[in-house]
């Protein structure tokens, strides 16, 4: 089996005891490949040190989280950008992400979230690149960017998705776009369970948003990327097919959204 986490942060300090072990494990639970959406200027270095660390089983993303849209995200934007248009050697970005809109904190920020990730639609656009959306409290406000905005250019994902059926099918209006479903989907009142059955298969790519959101038996604990074996369980469950197929397809869908080559294991 081999499965793709396609959103992780495990680059962030919660795994800094311990990041060796943690991709260890993701490779016995069949997680061969990770990737890396950048949050902020400070996660850029993070998120290149572990492309540099495992450069078959880890691929980056860029761009600026709607969190941290505060005061000075213009000059946050502009070095993000310089470091998408600086790839390293051989390690390409798959992605603009994590970008989105945020309302559960702070409704104060709206009109710069917005305009943040206007701009950072605009870079997917030139560079063909998908994006990686994410959003909290906010499905109306982010579909009536995205609906001004979409073009033949723009694919992505919503990320973490935890929306009722009328967000997913919006959603999944946009041609070729996916959701990323994580450990919400194990939860008793996630929700998911509503929503998946009615979703083709070819629309779902799988997530852990390590180290948030553990999926069922460990919710509550810090999450890891080798739990996407587990979201993967339930997932498949859902949508009544076996979990081998549930990864192929996944698999496949990742494969085609983000442009990937297929890792050798190490």
């Amino acid at each position: 089996m081999f499965l793709v986490d396609t959103h992780t942060h495990l680059y962030q300090p919660a795994f800094d005891g311990d990041r060796d072990a943690a991709m260890a494990r993701c490779a016995e639970a069949g997680v061969d490949l990770l990737l890396l959406p950048n949050i902020d200027v400070e996660s850029i270095p993070r998120v290149q040190d572990m492309m540099v660390r495992w450069p078959n089983r880890c691929r980056g993303m860029m761009g600026l989280h709607p969190c941290h849209v505060q005061e000075g995200w213009e000059a946050e934007l502009q070095t993000i950008e310089a470091a998408l248009n600086a790839p390293m050697s051989g390690s390409p970005w798959v992605a603009v992400g994590e970008i989105g809109l945020d309302l559960h904190w702070d409704t104060s920020t709206l009109d710069i979230q917005r305009e943040a990730l206007r701009i950072q639609l605009d870079w997917a656009k030139q560079r063909r690149l998908p994006v990686v959306i994410h959003v909290r409290k906010a499905f109306e406000e982010l579909f009536e960017v995205l609906d001004a905005e979409m073009d033949d250019r723009l694919t992505g994902v919503v990320h973490c998705f935890t929306g009722g059926l009328e967000e997913a099918n919006h959603a999944l209006s946009y041609p070729g776009w996916m959701l990323g479903i994580g450990g919400v989907s194990t939860y008793k009142n996630g929700g998911l369970d509503k929503v998946l059955p009615h979703v083709p298969l070819e629309r779902i790519v799988l997530e852990t948003d390590s180290p948030y959101l553990s999926p069922v038996p460990h919710r509550g604990k810090r999450n890891e990327s080798s739990y996407t074996a587990l979201v993967a369980q339930r997932v498949a469950e859902l949508v009544g097919v076996s979990v081998d197929e549930l990864a192929r397809v996944t698999t496949e869908n990742a494969v085609r959204l983000f442009h990937l080559d297929v890792p050798k294991t190490s």
